[in-house]
């Protein structure tokens, strides 16, 4: 959270940034322009449609449902 205040504060005095991250926090800052790599390029997505959004979505919305899949033997 304190990255995204220090970011604001730089965003505010005219610097520009290329950050690489699965971070859904720090993709969600204000008028950001995000892009995914996948197989058939780079490509524009919106928040919501991001990979970090959607996996931290399904993630809060059944944590015991994803954990049981991803430690499953």
């Amino acid at each position: 959270m304190g990255f995204l205040v220090r970011l604001h504060d730089l965003v505010n005095d005219f610097s520009q940034f290329v950050i690489a991250t699965h971070s859904p926090i720090i993709l969600a800052y204000p008028d950001s322009v995000i892009y995914e790599l996948s197989q058939t390029g780079i490509e524009p997505v919106s928040y919501r449609d991001s990979q970090p959004y959607q996996v931290t979505s399904r993630f809060l919305k059944n944590p015991e449902g994803m954990l049981e899949k991803l430690l499953a033997d």
